[in-house]
């Protein structure tokens, strides 16, 4: 029995599905959904809110503030709630209406971008407006996700020794990419474990993260508008890009099974068959991380208008050709000026060390250098 009083400390971490009998391959699944934020990013808010709590840096008079698509936001509302803090979300028009109603309800503000950037998409734009709020008043903590190594810090703690834990024998590893967190903590535990394991990081068609060319992206979660700080694409093997019409696919197919999950799990799952039907994956212990559950995509994945109107009747397909429909691209991972980025966020430096360094900085979706992210320091009251 589980007895709790904050919403934050309950997390069920050893929750597995095998898709064998859905998808045909072994694969087992990874549910991180389970916990009163939803999804996976409950591990990150508490790692960066905590920190910043030990650090000094909140206070009672303090604001939180961060930009996200969804799940970070919801997180945070809820941490925010349960400890006392105001929360103000930046989120985009991308952002599905039930998990804006979710974090209103949890007590948070919630400022929506309608417009993007030219260079940088909505991402751009949401940080544009953290950046000069942050500026006009010092009471707003931002916690920066995309560049707090505390992000990658709670995956490196929690969630890749709970998978080793239970798959010692794993051979490959699974995990979308977004600001990607979760993939370069699990990845750098992995990097020091006992055996070898392949780290296949999953992104959508459309994301810079890997260098791809930037496209039209509809679905919040997976991908950048530009390339995450956080990223070391030294501790990546390879990397999966997946069309949003699979993704949606890959939803349905499941949810036909009585498995109602949400869309960067969708993504994750069409990604992970793409790879082991184009490799011998025979014998393979596989796992993929399911970030999120259903229900805030019932509006968007789950209905019918709103998937034929932007991706046609064939995306509400779900035979097998989900999973050999991802559209995968295998890239070297060769570009070495990531390592200066990196290095801010590095193990070695006490976290939130790259808010006091200064700023950190993205690329542009074309590749260029783009201004600061951030006002380099976290504002105290």
């Amino acid at each position: 029995m589980s007895v709790i009083s904050a919403p934050y400390t309950f997390n069920e971490e050893d929750l597995y599905v095998d898709l064998q009998s859905i998808l045909g391959r072994r694969l087992f699944l990874k549910c991180e959904g389970f916990n009163f934020a939803g999804s996976i990013k409950l591990k990150p808010a508490t790692e960066m809110v905590e920190t910043a709590e030990q650090l000094g840096v909140l206070t009672p008079r303090s604001v939180l503030l961060e930009s996200s698509s969804g799940n970070m936001g919801v997180a945070l509302s809820m941490i925010a709630a349960s400890k006392g803090y105001r929360f103000l979300c930046v989120t985009d028009s991308r952002c599905n209406l039930s998990t804006r109603l979710v974090m209103e309800a949890l007590g948070a503000q919630v400022h929506v971008i309608t417009e993007p950037s030219a260079h940088g998409g909505f991402l751009r734009a949401r940080l544009d407006y953290v950046r000069a709020l942050s500026a006009l008043d010092k009471r707003y903590v931002w916690l920066s996700q995309y560049t707090n190594p505390g992000n990658w810090r709670a995956h490196y703690r929690r969630t890749a020794p709970a998978i080793a834990r239970s798959f010692p024998g794993l051979d490959v590893l699974f995990v979308g990419a977004g600001t990607t967190g979760t993939l370069m903590g699990c990845a750098r535990y992995f990097r020091q474990w006992h055996r070898p394991v392949r780290i296949v990081a999953v992104d959508s068609v459309g994301s810079v993260t890997f260098g791809g060319t930037p496209g039209r992206r509809m679905l919040p979660g997976l991908g950048m508008s530009v390339s995450p700080p956080l990223l070391d694409e030294s501790y990546v093997d390879e990397a999966v890009h997946v069309e949003e019409a699979d993704t949606i696919r890959a939803c349905h197919r499941l949810a036909r099974r009585g498995f109602l999950f949400g869309g960067s799990t969708g993504t994750v799952v069409s990604g992970a068959m793409r790879w082991l039907a184009a490799h011998d994956s025979a014998g393979l212990t596989s796992v993929a991380i399911a970030p999120d559950l259903g229900e805030r995509y019932l509006e968007t994945v789950y209905q019918a208008n709103w998937v034929q109107a932007l991706y046609g009747a064939d995306a509400l397909r779900c035979d097998d050709a989900v999973a050999v429909g991802a559209r995968v691209r295998r890239r070297l991972q060769e570009d070495d000026s990531w390592a200066a980025d990196t290095a801010a966020a590095g193990p070695g430096r006490p976290s939130p060390g790259s808010w006091e360094t200064g700023p950190a900085r993205l690329r542009d979706a074309d590749g260029g250098r783009a201004s600061d992210t951030g006002g380099g320091r976290v504002n105290p009251t």
